[in-house]
């Protein structure tokens, strides 16, 4: 009872939280991440202007000549846009270094590495209690001296606090007379709970209740959203986050789930603009290589996406299967899947969506048709649902404007495969002939051919090519193919299926050119 009202208190009072990423310094830890100059100063404009970040911490001292240079260029970005005080570099208790390197490079704000356990102290620097801190006291005395500010982490302070507390308090007692503006508590292996983050937080707060703590979140139990409320719930005043939740090992703490949670379940209050939260996740993907989980909560493909047919029932009766996380609140919108669980919501909502009008009979056969092309494990998409319409109502639709009449592709060894086409345009006849890389190379050269030859028009890009085969599948198994076209700013992604893989692609690629043309009509 007493935690309940502990948490009623909190929430009456509504803290404000400062957001630090350090998707640019901890999240360039993670395994294969190394971004260019340019690219973090694209990273770091959206964290400051987009999505309103508090702080960034853009890199580490003295690591190459391009940590240099990405350094300089966001630091000459923020100090146009008067945010340069948002910037911050990690700086190492090295004399004096770190801080000559970071205001090189035009930065005002050094986060002073100090080790916060021990052993640390100990068996790494080699060094006595006494003796780091008089060197992290004259850091913090030289760069105030150059009229910058010093913030401290305390590194494998979890650690500290479990096995050397004194030492944690040695160190902070005599910090804590130097300047020092944030004091920054990190869980640098990721071994702690959020009993025990709640238990070693409060312990810090109640022994050095005017200072400003930030707690940084590592995610090796998967625990760095949970540890990182229960530091808030004790008193922190800031957390550390990164995109995604990149970072070393298992990651950070990701931005998007502590913003979400901090909002809805701790009615805390950041700077944080949500409907830019998969614009930045989307951008971090694109830069880092590595891709977001679909069914990563806020930011993954799928998590907005309803599948049971009982859901999208339900979505029309007054929202009964959503929460407090609406789609549009991060800048997207909610999408119901197709497949053997959609039922018949899930395709009204999509023939809504495309302004498609079934009878009930209609409605119920196509629903059967798309539930046996799920039970065969195939992805019904959107783009999709036209077409099994007309199949399943057996007649031509009025909107197909491209028709394959016939078509031969040959290979041999030796020569390159061959491909004749006959095609209908928009009522009118063609016929082209191509060589090609492959089959289904050589059937789309043909088509290009007719599109700039006869129609003088520009053909899409194939973006991306993707061919399945349903688990147990044998050599005369159904093919799925997946193709991914662009033109102008539009993607259209289509799939076909069929036991030989160049028809699946030709399908899919006249599937495509159906839309292509309803689209450009």
């Amino acid at each position: 009872m007493g935690e309940e009202k502990q948490m009623k208190a909190y929430q009456r009072i509504a803290p404000f939280i400062e957001i630090m990423d350090s998707t640019l310094r901890d999240g360039e830890q993670t395994n294969s991440v190394s971004f260019l100059p340019h690219e973090k100063l694209m990273i770091a404009r959206t964290l400051l202007k987009d999505l309103n970040v508090d702080r960034i911490e853009v890199g580490s001292a003295g690591v190459s000549e391009g940590e240099a240079d990405a350094v300089k260029m966001i630091c000459r970005y923020a100090s146009r846009i008067d945010m340069l005080h948002k910037v911050e570099v990690l700086g190492f208790v090295d004399g004096h270094r770190s801080v000559d390197w970071i205001a090189d490079c035009g930065a005002r704000t050094v986060n002073l590495l100090a080790k916060g356990s021990l052993r640390h102290c100990r068996q790494q620097l080699d060094k006595t209690p006494e003796q780091h801190i008089a060197d992290i006291e004259d850091c913090v005395e030289y760069a105030t001296s150059k009229g910058m500010t010093v913030n401290v982490y305390l590194e494998d302070w979890s650690n500290g606090m479990k096995d050397s507390p004194e030492y944690v308090y040695q160190l902070m007692d005599a910090i804590t007379k130097t300047p020092v503006a944030r004091f920054m508590l990190p869980d640098t292996l990721g071994i702690m709970n959020p009993l025990q983050v709640i238990e070693y937080f409060r312990k810090m707060v109640k022994r050095y209740p005017s200072l400003h703590f930030d707690f940084h979140a590592h995610n090796d139990y998967d625990l760095a959203v949970s540890n990182s409320l229960a530091a808030v719930l004790s008193g922190a005043k800031g957390l550390h986050v990164t995109v995604n939740g990149l970072g070393e090992r298992c990651g950070n703490a990701p931005l998007a789930s502590v913003q979400v949670i901090l909002k809805d379940h701790f009615k805390a209050r950041t700077n944080i603009c949500e409907d830019k939260l998969n614009m930045a996740s989307k951008i971090v993907e694109e830069y880092s290589g590595i891709a977001v989980a679909p069914n990563k909560p806020i930011v993954g493909e799928n998590v907005f996406t309803q599948v049971a047919g009982i859901h999208a029932d339900g979505d029309n009766k007054d929202n009964l299967y959503c929460n407090d996380l609406m789609p549009e609140r991060f800048g997207r919108k909610r999408e119901y899947a197709l497949g053997k669980t959609s039922g018949r919501a899930n395709i009204l909502r999509n023939l809504q969506e495309m302004g498609l009008e079934l009878t009930p009979e209609q409605t119920r056969k196509v629903t059967q048709r798309i539930t046996e092309l799920g039970d065969r494990k195939e992805i019904v998409t959107p783009e999709d649902l036209p077409y099994i319409v007309s199949d399943v109502l057996k007649h031509t639709p009025p909107e197909e404007k491209v028709k394959l009449l016939s078509y031969m592709v040959t290979t041999s060894y030796g020569l390159k495969p061959l491909a004749s086409i006959k095609v209908e345009i928009n009522g009118r006849q063609y016929e082209a002939d191509s060589t090609g890389d492959g089959q289904y190379d050589a059937f789309v050269k043909a088509l290009r051919k007719i599109y700039k030859a006869n129609l003088n028009r520009t053909f899409p890009l194939l973006e991306n090519y993707a061919v399945t085969i349903p688990p147990g599948g044998r050599t005369d198994a159904l093919v799925q193919t997946v193709i991914t076209w662009q033109y102008d700013d539009k993607t259209i992604r289509t799939r076909a299926l069929d036991a030989d893989q160049t028809e699946a692609a030709i399908k899919a690629t006249i599937k495509m050119l159906n839309i292509f043309e309803e689209n450009n009509n």
